[in-house]
């Protein structure tokens, strides 16, 4: 259906510049300004121009419409009884992926990256239990943007047997940003369950780069 609409645009672009052109010789009294090869050479330029204006305009009209549609959420799988510790900060690999529309997010390097500059969405919830009443809580997860800290969240004591949260950020972000969730070095997320730990985003708009 969006092809269907942008190719009427396409074809109504074109009609209404021959109804324009058509309209300007039909007003010149006189013979044309100028000769045969200077004629053609314009002509040429002008439908080249065309073209190019009527591929921007269909660009437009798919990103308006739902062309260009944006969205991820995954989550860590239960296999992974435990993540960390680690000696360096790592992303963290959310491979249970629920959706992924636009193929944006890679679940090998849990990373997402912007193929369109504009204003997105992100989420992340983290939960962590320990095995044992008295054991350290003990982690920090930070969502990152070209590898700079956005948000955090993080726990460290030996009171609470479990605990969660979750945080939510708007991003403006250029063409080739990458936006990915890491588990801070020496730090360990246990007693994962299914649909616990994620990571989603969405893109809201487009915008130019």
């Amino acid at each position: 259906e969006m092809r269907a609409v942008v190719y009427s645009l396409f074809v109504l672009g074109l009609l209404w510049d021959s109804v324009r052109a058509e309209n300007t010789i039909a007003a010149w009294a006189g013979e044309l300004p100028c000769r045969k090869w200077d004629c053609e050479c314009t002509f040429k330029r002008q439908m080249m121009d065309l073209s190019l204006r009527v591929s921007q305009l269909g660009d437009s009209v798919l990103e308006v419409i739902g062309g260009i549609q944006v969205a991820f959420t995954a989550s860590l799988s239960p296999r992974t009884i435990c993540f960390g510790p680690l000696t360096r900060n790592r992303p963290i690999p959310y491979d249970v992926i629920t959706l992924n529309q636009g193929s944006m997010y890679n679940p090998a390097l849990g990373l997402f990256k912007a193929l369109r500059s504009g204003l997105y969405s992100f989420s992340f919830s983290v939960y962590s239990k320990v095995s044992a009443a008295g054991d350290r809580m003990y982690y920090k997860v930070q969502l990152m943007r070209n590898g700079r800290v956005v948000a955090a969240t993080w726990e460290d004591n030996r009171e609470d047997s479990e605990d969660s949260s979750s945080h939510t950020v708007l991003l403006p972000l250029q063409q080739g940003d990458q936006v990915y969730v890491e588990l801070q070095r020496g730090r360990q997320l246990c007693g994962n369950v299914v649909g616990l730990n994620t990571f989603s985003g969405s893109l809201i708009y487009t915008s130019q780069a």
